[in-house]
């Protein structure tokens, strides 16, 4: 049976006969049962009955020839193929040099025959196109790419953000280093010959499969980065935030399943939970007023303003209790005195008049309202941040090195916690006594 074979314009890059060992000429002979690789004999061996390894003579057989026309009667493959050939090494429009390098056909029939069927050719035309837009398509795919409207930064080279993007290149829509980044190091010394044993061939086999399925796992987590948007972290964190904190926490939970499911239905399932939260929250907050009597909004109202004012009365009722606690011990007193100047209206101006006596006026309490990372904090903390006049944001990140160092050595000094704080030592010592007296940290 004849089938199509590439031309070859130079002998020599044909593979040799497996009989004669001499370099095959068209037609030539391909058994149809053997291979891969093929095994490929001259006609003088085939007439000869050759046989070698698994391949006998009585198999099946292909005769390997181009030597026929398909385009146009005139012109044989091979010379379709040397057309083709001479076009990508000379140029397009150099019609001399090509009917040159042909030396079967003249300047105006290689002109001619290229112009109409490979140009003109509405079928070939739609071909081509049709292959561009699988390849385009391919492309899109495989790319991490962004809209218009989600342009991802571009940050300089080694800085936060880059490290943060983990390396991400906007302009290459790819990473500085890929996802298992060696893993084509297996293939390098692999060669596929013909002398190789059935086990050796399957075993490498074997190794070419376990490149490809690392290849896909290295698509699939693009895809996961490229459909929920986690290249520009800082502005998914951003988004993060506009949830409660409860909410906020179940994100960070839930985020390790999503790359089970689609973006879409991670966001819808993130706004259902949300939007349970604050029912819940609200239904809760009616019980409140239908336990208390209340059965109209404006009762609740006028119930709200009643509720911030015995609260306010609780506080300085208690803050009195603290007070007579502390008059037989002046310094005890005069920390009173600091950290309850926020609340008590009285409480600063008696604070006032002590540091005056002292030659010293105590700054105003930090007001936390709107900074990021307040709802995280409980009343102690916020009472402390605002004491020391201290971000929430930075609070926290002092507490947890403070933790982290504290667990590793088994306890903590107050020297070996203004190494790790680089802030006022003052502020050092109120945030490490205060995280050994709230039992956060062990004292060494």
């Amino acid at each position: 049976m004849d089938r199509l074979a590439p031309f070859v314009s130079d002998p020599f890059d044909q593979p040799p006969c497996r009989g004669c060992s001499s370099y095959l000429m068209e037609p030539y002979i391909k058994c149809a049962d053997c291979g891969p690789p093929p095994l490929l004999i001259c006609l003088q061996c085939f007439t000869r009955g050759f046989e070698y390894k698994k391949h006998q003579s009585d198999h099946s057989y292909e005769i390997m020839t181009s030597d026929f026309p398909i385009l146009d009667p005139n012109w044989r493959a091979q010379e379709e193929m040397a057309l083709l050939e001479a076009v990508m090494d000379c140029g397009f429009g150099n019609w001399q040099d090509v009917a040159n390098q042909m030396r079967t056909k003249s300047k105006e029939d290689c002109e001619k025959h290229y112009m109409k069927h490979f140009v003109n050719n509405p079928l070939f035309s739609s071909t081509l196109l049709s292959l561009k837009q699988s390849e385009e398509s391919k492309d899109l795919d495989t790319a991490i790419t962004f809209r218009p409207s989600d342009e991802p930064p571009r940050p300089a080279f080694d800085s936060a953000l880059s490290r943060d993007m983990a390396g991400y290149m906007p302009a290459r829509a790819d990473f500085v280093e890929e996802f298992d980044n060696y893993a084509e190091w297996d293939l390098r010394d692999i060669d596929f010959v013909e002398d190789d044993s059935d086990i050796l061939h399957a075993l490498k086999l074997a190794v070419v499969d376990i490149y490809h399925s690392r290849l896909k796992e290295r698509q699939r987590r693009k895809k996961i980065l490229r459909d929920h948007g986690l290249i520009n972290l800082r502005k998914f964190q951003i988004l993060e935030r506009r949830y409660p904190k409860e909410v906020q926490d179940l994100c960070e939970a839930m985020r390790h399943f999503a790359r089970l499911v689609g973006p879409t239905e991670h966001d819808k399932f993130i706004e259902s939970q949300t939007l349970d939260f604050e029912l819940r929250k609200e239904i809760k907050r009616l019980q409140e007023y239908r336990l208390a009597g209340v059965f109209t909004f404006r009762g609740a109202r006028v119930y709200d303003c009643l509720k911030v004012h015995r609260e306010e009365e609780r506080l300085k009722r208690c803050m009195l209790t603290d007070l007579l606690q502390c008059l037989q011990d002046s310094t005890a007193c005069q920390q009173w005195l600091h950290s309850d100047s926020g609340i008590n209206p009285v409480t600063p101006i008696l604070s006032s008049a002590v540091m005056d006596g002292a030659g010293r006026r105590n700054a105003p309490p930090l007001n936390l309202t709107g900074l990021p990372g307040t709802e995280k904090l409980n009343d102690k903390e916020k009472e402390l941040c605002q004491m020391v006049r201290l971000v929430p944001g930075a609070y926290l990140e002092y507490k947890s090195a403070l933790m982290n160092e504290s667990s590793r050595l088994g306890g903590l000094k107050l020297a070996q916690a203004r190494t790790l704080i680089k802030i006022d030592v003052n502020k050092t010592r109120k945030i490490y006594d205060f995280l050994i007296r709230e039992g956060y940290i062990t004292k060494a």
